[in-house]
């Protein structure tokens, strides 16, 4: 779990810093987005404007689905969830609603009811995935990054040139989204082999208890004992004639068919090693066909299968300008598994409340222009080195 706090905030902290709480509740993992106010800043009245501001910070957690529970006890100890809102339609009443995106919004909502005694108001999927995709390339600084060979290099975002572009999502199956701006998108493709593939088939082989530890395990391994490359196959030589390397997999787990070795003998770390690299590659190689299809340029990846792990950031970018021949290439985001909850996050702005502040995130900046039509003010700023929390500001509508 990581968590912009860690422990219980004391009762008058909780209630006064706390506000808009979202979540998304996937099939494997649970994302926390929400906003503490900076008590130690005034709100700032602007007198130019019929907004004010207020500084704080945005805050991330994770928790694995199958340990909800958990999740809400984290909640509840330290009162996020009484930063909801009260409806519109009966602003009087007592029931306090949350934002909530993913399949587990629909399927844990009694839960969650019985345990926060709050409701779920469900945002659609897809949208927040978008809005919260939208909302990091314009606002924060050094968001987007593409990693190759071990080299990480941030890429300039130009707000003019945003759109169209391939989003895709790799969560416990993976979504192919092409955004034509904001809240104009078409899911155009994906795939059912995923993170939760990843998980399932790495805890079937090696006995992992959790991605992390299966992650972990892969960083240790060889795929080259488990995996039948070109080499293997043309004796040590590369096929040159249709452009493969002796190193190029040719079939993964493909060594394992051989007689010369009893299954035992596979190392729990090779076949994990293996196993991500097939997953990644193949990953990569349909997003890249769909970009094409589409005539796409830019291709984002976001998803908790990431994780900003080297191993996996580079198989999916080797495969992007393998395919691509080297025309495209693939770009990950600082942020990569809150883009739902984020996107839940922001649809609070939908929701004026007198007693709160609406979700319109910026940062004081040299340059720090809206886009026309655009309610959020950028760059925001932060230390992009540790994804649990961003120091930004919100305006009080």
């Amino acid at each position: 779990m990581d968590a912009g706090f860690h422990g219980k905030l004391d009762a008058d902290q909780s209630e006064s810093l706390i506000s808009h709480l979202a979540l998304d509740i996937g099939g494997t993992l649970i994302k926390l987005v929400y906003f503490s106010r900076n008590k130690d800043r005034p709100i700032d009245e602007n007198k130019n404007s019929k907004n004010s501001v207020i500084d704080g910070r945005l805050h991330f957690a994770k928790f694995e689905t199958s340990k909800i529970n958990d999740c809400l006890e984290f909640i509840l100890s330290n009162k996020l969830h009484l930063g909801g809102f009260r409806h519109h339609e009966d602003p009087a009443s007592d029931n306090i609603l949350i934002k909530a995106t993913g399949g587990g919004a629909y399927r844990f909502a009694d839960l969650i009811k019985e345990k926060l005694g709050v409701s779920i108001e469900k945002e659609e999927e897809m949208e927040c995935l978008v809005a919260g995709a939208n909302f990091l390339l314009k606002a924060v600084h050094q968001e987007a990054y593409t990693y190759m060979d071990g080299r990480k290099e941030f890429v300039h975002i130009d707000h003019n040139d945003l759109y169209p572009y391939l989003l895709v999502n790799i969560g416990s199956g993976v979504s192919m989204i092409k955004v034509d701006g904001d809240g104009k998108f078409e899911r155009i493709s994906g795939t059912s082999v995923g993170g939760g593939t990843f998980w399932g088939l790495g805890r079937l082989l090696t006995k992992c208890k959790s991605f992390d530890e299966l992650l972990e395990l892969s960083h240790q391994g060889n795929n080259r004992v488990i995996d039948m490359l070109v080499g293997d196959i043309y004796g040590g030589l590369d096929y040159s004639k249709i452009g493969l390397s002796s190193t190029t997999i040719a079939s993964s787990f493909g060594k394992a068919i051989s007689n010369t070795r009893e299954l035992e003998e596979y190392k729990p770390e090779d076949i994990a090693r293996s196993l991500l690299r097939m997953i990644s590659n193949n990953i990569g190689q349909i997003a890249y066909l769909n970009a094409l299809r589409f005539g796409l340029k830019r291709i984002f990846f976001g998803g908790f299968f990431i994780r900003s792990h080297a191993f996996t950031m580079d198989t999916i970018s080797v495969a992007v300008n393998f395919w691509s021949k080297g025309e495209a290439k693939a770009m990950f985001l600082n942020h990569e598994g809150f883009l739902g909850a984020l996107g839940a996050f922001m649809s609070y702005k939908k929701h004026g409340r007198d007693d709160s502040i609406s979700p319109q995130l910026g940062q004081r900046y040299p340059v720090c222009k809206p886009l026309v039509g655009d309610k959020i003010c950028y760059p925001l700023n932060g230390d992009l080195s540790d994804n649990d929390s961003l120091e930004c500001s919100v305006y009080v509508a």
